[in-house]
């Protein structure tokens, strides 16, 4: 009997043995070499309609500039958040996702760290 290695076969070779992608390396595709990049694992339930669950792993970039309908990490008032950014009436708001959850307007009390650019999901 002859142990199978991978290497040597038989038969007919498969045509998509030519386009098999090597592996895949997630500090590349998420660009984690940058300094201004770090993982942020998400606690809680208020970005689920955005598709942000509990568990969830976002790449925050603290140099991508503020964008309105972008997720982002706020400090505002001691407390860090995840939220969703909108600009309106020359002000910055934070919207939590959750239908019927009022804006909260970011205030001089209030800095913007990070702009959300991925997502890693662990569990399926």
């Amino acid at each position: 009997m002859t142990r199978y290695t991978g290497g040597n076969t038989t038969g007919f070779a498969s045509p998509a043995g030519d386009s098999i992608e090597g592996p895949l390396d997630l500090s590349d595709i998420l660009d984690m070499r940058r300094p201004s990049r770090y993982p942020v694992r998400v606690a809680g339930e208020a970005l689920t309609a955005r598709g942000i669950l509990h568990g969830d792993i976002l790449i925050a970039d603290a140099a991508t500039p503020p964008t309105s309908g972008r997720v982002a990490i706020v400090m505002l008032a001691g407390d860090v958040l995840v939220a969703q950014l909108a600009y309106r009436e020359g002000q910055w708001w934070l919207r939590s996702g959750i239908a019927h959850a009022p804006a909260v307007p970011i205030g001089e009390d209030a800095e913007i760290w990070a702009i959300m650019t991925g997502l890693v999901r662990t569990t399926v």
